[in-house]
């Protein structure tokens, strides 16, 4: 299944985020989607969403500019992961085996389709923010990224 095919619009960076939920919310873009739009956004930020289960849901059209980090959102991807909080709300590395699998394909097609991009998690981009909960340029390093 493709998730990232070539774009029209530039693409430099992919970035990953948590939806800092704990490890028992089962949810996916219908729910992200209802909370960005409750702040007033007019859909959900992310363009792609991996669920507990490893499913890769669709968020926001690839082709739109996304609402996931700001000042990065131009040239960017944003993808979710369901997680990231435990249940005192505190980030955690708490993500299954599906999604990381599911995150892999979705970087090695990345990478394919765009092999000069970078790679990143939210937090940066935005080092207020303790997202995506884990160290994403070690995460590459150790899957040989």
């Amino acid at each position: 299944m493709a998730y990232i095919g070539k774009l029209k619009r530039h693409i430099d960076t992919l970035v990953i985020h948590c939806a800092a939920t704990k490890p028992d919310m089962n949810i996916g873009v219908k729910e992200i989607r209802e909370w960005h739009k409750e702040r007033g956004w007019n859909d959900i930020g992310y363009h792609l969403v991996i669920r507990r289960d490893g499913t890769i849901e669709k968020g926001r059209p690839l082709e739109n500019i996304g609402a996931h980090v700001q000042g990065h959102n131009g040239g960017s991807v944003g993808v979710c992961l369901v997680g990231g909080v435990d249940n005192n709300m505190k980030a955690a590395n708490n993500f299954t085996a599906s999604q990381w699998l599911s995150l892999e394909a979705i970087v090695s097609e990345f990478q394919k389709n765009y092999p000069t991009a970078k790679i990143c998690g939210h937090r940066d981009l935005d080092n207020k923010k303790d997202c995506p909960s884990f160290d994403v340029g070690k995460w590459l390093a150790k899957i040989g990224r």
